[in-house]
């Protein structure tokens, strides 16, 4: 009677051994295919947690600072480059409008610049400004002093100064005290305070602030303001914004113009957003062309282990275990890089939110996405070597090795 051999089996057990031999012993070549996965993984990871924390990081600053702030100025400042006049009415008319909790009231100074010594040239500006307000500006921006103080009723008449944050660098002033001056306008002012940044206001933090009284008596400001910063309660906004242009230069409303500086904060989330899309689609072609070189490394895998093949088949392997074999080899090699791509991504996103001050906020998405992405990235690319490993055989593939 014959003697009838049990039918070949790949136990699951076996499978990965088996899977990862070749792998094995070729470190190198395996090393550098994984290694396309993985900076394909680690861009789309890294982009998505990074632009996650970014915006997450930027909503909460909005959250914070409110979207009830409107700022008024005249449509002819963007023609002129200099913020051109409001009627001297303008604040008071402001604070009628419905809803409407707070207004200050601001006057660039054109004719006035501000240097760190009566000996810099002229022309060396710094692109800083000099602007007379009032003692409401902290409270209606929600704003802070850094060191020293802000102007008082008593100092806005005398010839003293607060610097913004960003003007203070650039004038070299890091620290207060009796003797720190500007030369301002022609004349020397005592530095009394620097401010912390204004996130809704960043023309305050490239100024030097100086009382109305002080501008008018020493800088000849006429009481004309440029910008108004007013607050509204917050179901009342729109409304209020509707209305400002009128009431704050009811000759010519025109030539008022109405801003909400929360929507600019809003537009970069926005610009975030398209600039991930961008990253994404160079982070998929980074995946599509690791997936070719996996799909060469098998097929030559697949040509240089014929004799593996032809062995294997002559033994009792099921040509479905040989493309199982090789599938499987592909998938170990794409999910590796997987892995360690999530894991650069994530490095990536922790170390970019450190130094900017964010809270990490990785999706999960991205990061249960990018493995299965990776995933699917092996299996096409080995799915061709896998189905012409199975249709070798074993009688030519142990001939041609001969």
């Amino acid at each position: 009677m014959p003697l009838e051999l049990a039918p070949s089996r790949l136990r699951p057990a076996d499978l990965l051994p088996t899977a990862t031999l070749g792998l094995r012993a070729r470190r190198t070549r395996a090393l550098l295919s994984a290694l396309g996965v993985a900076i394909g993984i680690a861009a789309v990871v890294g982009v998505l947690g990074i632009t996650q924390s970014g915006q997450s990081a930027l909503l909460a600053q909005i959250d914070q600072l409110g979207t009830n702030l409107l700022t008024v100025g005249s449509t002819r400042s963007r023609v002129s480059g200099q913020e051109a006049v409001l009627p001297v009415t303008a604040a008071a008319m402001a604070r009628r409008v419905r809803g409407v909790t707070g207004v200050t009231a601001t006057a660039q100074l054109p004719g006035a610049h501000v240097y760190r010594s009566d000996l810099i040239p002229p022309g060396r500006t710094g692109g800083l400004a000099v602007r007379a307000v009032d003692g409401t500006l902290l409270a209606t921006l929600s704003g802070a002093v850094r060191t020293g103080r802000f102007l008082d009723a008593g100092a806005a008449r005398l010839p003293v100064t607060v610097l913004g944050a960003e003007a203070a660098a650039t004038l070299g002033v890091s620290r207060l005290d009796a003797g720190t001056r500007v030369w301002l306008g022609g004349h020397w002012f005592a530095v009394v305070g620097v401010l912390e940044p204004f996130p809704m206001a960043a023309e305050l933090d490239r100024s030097a602030l100086v009382g109305f009284g002080a501008a008018a008596a020493l800088l000849g400001h006429d009481g004309h303001p440029t910008r108004l910063y007013v607050t509204a309660r917050q179901d009342l906004v729109r409304e209020a914004a509707g209305t400002l242009a009128l009431a704050a230069s009811p000759v010519d409303p025109d030539q008022a113009e109405v801003s909400r500086p929360s929507d600019a904060l809003t537009a970069r989330v926005a610009v975030a957003g398209a600039s991930a899309g961008l990253f994404l689609g160079l982070s998929a072609i980074a995946l599509l062309v690791a997936g070719i070189g996996i799909a060469n490394v098998m097929v030559i895998s697949v040509l240089e282990r014929r004799a593996e093949i032809g062995l294997r088949m002559a033994l009792g392997a099921t040509r479905a275990h040989i493309g199982v074999q090789f599938l499987a080899e592909s998938l170990v090699l794409s999910l590796a890089g997987g892995l360690a791509g999530v894991a650069l991504g994530v490095a990536a996103t922790v170390v970019t939110a450190a130094v900017r001050g964010w809270s990490v906020l990785v999706p999960g998405s991205a990061v249960w996405g990018g493995l299965a992405v990776a995933v699917a990235v092996g299996a096409l690319a080995g799915l061709y070597p896998a189905v012409r490993a199975t249709r070798m055989s074993p009688t030519e593939a142990l001939r041609l090795v001969v």
